[in-house]
């Protein structure tokens, strides 16, 4: 059993950090906050933080130092489209340690099925039960339910999305993990938590792109789920 499974099977709430850059003080500011989880990218224009991040060879480096850092799950995105994802890096990945990956399941190769690392697919807005329940009995560990329109990031969270997300937990016989593209609060965590939600995921939209944000958010919500 992979370090991300063992934490979303072992804690009622897990917390996870997706780091806005590729840069090692802003991950040791989520783990001095209470990070459970780290989550970087690689090969990946990202939209809620407006940066792009390089290949594996240009953070390499980073790998080395967050892995000697933190013992925790560290999760990856490879690539931000199916021609971008490289098996040879998904290989190198794994010797670097990384315990899993996060892809968007129309991304995602089907040699990635193949790792050792866990795995998390996510959605898109366009969601369908019926698809969702087919990864039950795959090898697929967790599903992120990153549901919400990209023109909707940073608003706040509403009662749909809490049915939204609660018919996905009762669908699926995995955890399921909420990521910050609506604006989440310490406030809305009892509310995810009594729908079934595993995890919390906050990145830019939570915990802006600088160390002290980063540190203070993450501290903020790991309050309210340690209570």
């Amino acid at each position: 059993m992979g370090k991300l499974t063992s934490m979303l099977q072992d804690y009622n709430m897990s917390l996870i950090v997706s780091l806005p850059s590729n840069d090692l003080e802003l991950a040791k500011a989520a783990i001095a906050g209470g990070a459970d989880g780290i989550k970087v990218h690689i090969n990946v224009s990202h939209r809620a933080s407006g940066n792009t991040f390089g290949s594996l060879a240009e953070n390499r480096k980073f790998f080395e130092a967050l892995t000697r850092e933190f013992s925790g799950p560290i999760g990856v995105v490879p690539g931000g489209s199916i021609d971008r994802v490289q098996e040879a890096e998904i290989k190198e990945l794994e010797e670097l340690g990384i315990s899993y990956y996060s892809i968007y399941m129309d991304h995602m190769p089907s040699f990635m099925l193949n790792t050792s690392m866990d795995k998390t697919v996510a959605g898109h807005s366009d969601f369908h039960l019926d698809t969702l329940r087919s990864l039950n009995g795959t090898a697929i560990n967790a599903f992120e339910a990153s549901i919400i329109n990209g023109d909707e990031y940073g608003t706040p969270l509403n009662f749909q999305d809490l049915l939204n997300y609660k018919s996905i937990v009762d669908t699926l016989e995995m955890p399921v993990i909420v990521p910050s593209q609506r604006k989440l609060t310490p406030n809305d965590i009892p509310h995810l938590a009594e729908v079934g939600i595993k995890g919390i995921m906050i990145g830019a939209v939570v915990t802006g792109k600088d160390r002290q944000s980063i540190e203070r958010e993450t501290r903020e919500m790991r309050k309210m789920i340690n209570r």
